[in-house]
């Protein structure tokens, strides 16, 4: 028998397609068919620079082999397989063959990426990749909608109709969207990934429908092609995709929501999936809402009327008034979300633009050590739970 080695390998049921790791990849170790994105154990040099970019932490997986698995075998998985039976001494050599500077690398690569994310154990068990790059679904569009009033901020509500194509999506998952076309290479446009911003029903409730929240990025090939769609135009999607990032059943859940921009899209879908399934009967929730302003934040209008006694709100703006982001206002509210990080009920999620991580990190920081507690270890603690989730970009 071949002494043991250590795989890199993906997780394909966390893993939500987004190519990110693939285009990081300096090697071009990290492939991809229409099914899953694999590693090739023959490229991999072990850079770690593929970890701190996932959103998942679905990329950080690792098997003790006799063989690697080929990418052929890995583009056929559904699930990751078991660890292998190799026998105690076996299994001992391939760990050591993470030697102390491949070890050191890891704990680098891991600074920011968030660690592995665990769905709540409440959650509904979630579809995955129902609908690959082949064989992708068609949905038609019901609407596309303004949601802002700032020119340099052009953010839509897309409604996409699926007809008698299942889509079965659940809060806090995601969908990729094909724009038409080919690259550089004359290769289809691989597909861009956008958060679903309705709940499970659909936006129109009971019909196979969801909504998207897309803002217009000025050289974005996808973003562009959703904002100018029209009603009636057909669209190619695959997904869903997301097992993680997902809320909890449980009624009594207390959820704490921190975003940015079209970071709201899922915390629009569970503030809507609690209005419709239990009113003000729930654990409630409250929510940090960051964006430049008044005029550039989604769905101000319909947030107003949502009820205090369901949503605890505070929006905030970084470009008028008294200018704060989200981390600022988490301090003024220092005893209540206290209170919240105490609360073993308590799921925490977070989901916008990579930059907001490290302001939310040191204003947990801050407000667990005025309750005596050490927020990496509490927050460790409540990821292993599923109660802790950041989804950043």
């Amino acid at each position: 028998m071949n002494k043991p080695i250590k795989q890199h390998l993906i997780d394909p049921e966390i893993c939500i397609r987004c190519y990110t790791c693939e285009m990081t990849c300096p090697v071009e170790a990290i492939v991809h068919n229409d099914d899953n994105v694999v590693v090739d154990a023959d490229k991999c040099n072990f850079c770690m620079d593929c970890i701190p970019v996932c959103p998942t932490g679905s990329i950080d997986e690792w098997r003790v082999v006799a063989e690697p698995y080929s990418v052929d075998e890995q583009f056929d998985w559904m699930e990751l397989p078991e660890q292998q039976d190799l026998g105690a001494s076996e299994a001992d050599t391939g760990m050591e063959a993470l030697d102390d500077a491949m070890a050191q690398l890891l704990a680098d690569a891991h600074k920011g990426a968030g660690g592995k994310a665990k769905a709540p154990a409440t959650a509904a068990k979630p579809s995955i990749n129902m609908h690959t790059l082949g064989k992708p679904a068609t949905a038609k569009v019901q609407g596309n909608y303004r949601l802002t009033n700032d020119p340099a901020h052009d953010v839509r509500h897309i409604i996409l109709d699926f007809g008698g194509t299942p889509m079965p999506v659940l809060e806090g998952q995601s969908i990729g969207v094909i724009p038409p076309g080919t690259d550089e290479n004359g290769n289809p446009h691989l597909p861009r990934l956008y958060s679903i911003s309705s709940p499970r029903d659909g936006e129109r409730p009971n019909y196979n429908n969801l909504s998207l929240t897309v803002k217009r990025e000025e050289m974005g090939l996808c973003s562009n092609y959703v904002c100018d769609l029209k009603q009636g135009d057909e669209v190619q999607v695959t997904g869903p995709f997301g097992a993680t990032f997902l809320m909890p059943d449980d009624p009594e859940a207390r959820l704490l929501m921190i975003c940015t921009g079209t970071g709201s899209a899922p915390m629009r879908a569970f503030t809507m999936r609690r209005q419709r399934t239990t009113g003000g009967k729930s654990g409630g929730m409250t929510m940090f809402f960051g964006a430049r302003t008044e005029k550039s934040l989604p769905y101000f209008g319909p947030l107003k009327k949502v009820p205090t006694s369901l949503l605890d709100q505070h929006l905030v703006y970084s470009r008028e008034g008294t200018k704060q982001y989200v981390q600022d206002v988490m301090r003024e509210e220092e005893d209540k979300v206290a209170e919240l990080l105490n609360d073993p009920k308590t799921h925490i999620y977070i989901c916008g633009l990579r930059g907001m991580e490290e302001g939310v990190e040191l204003a947990f920081t801050n407000i667990a050590e005025s309750i005596g507690q050490q927020w990496t270890a509490l927050r460790d603690a409540m990821r292993e739970e599923g109660r802790y989730h950041v989804e950043t970009y």
